[in-house]
């Protein structure tokens, strides 16, 4: 496989766990109507795929970046 497929598979997968976890978040508290300590752990959790999901962005771009120059 080369570089810029890798790349585009980590950005990829990076945006639809942003994506994901932008839309639990806010399901979450639609749901709970409330903020307790179920929902801070949840949401903690969901925090870190978000981050992961950011890396993995990140990671896409830099694989990609020398077949764009």
């Amino acid at each position: 496989m080369n570089l810029e497929l890798i790349g585009y598979i980590f950005d990829v997968a990076g945006k639809i766990m942003v994506a994901f976890t932008a839309i639990m978040v806010h399901h979450r508290f639609w749901k709970e109507h409330k903020i307790d300590e179920f929902v801070f752990k949840t949401m903690r959790k969901e925090q870190i795929i978000g981050i992961i999901g950011i890396i993995f962005i990140l990671i896409g771009f830099f694989l990609q970046l020398p077949t764009k120059l």
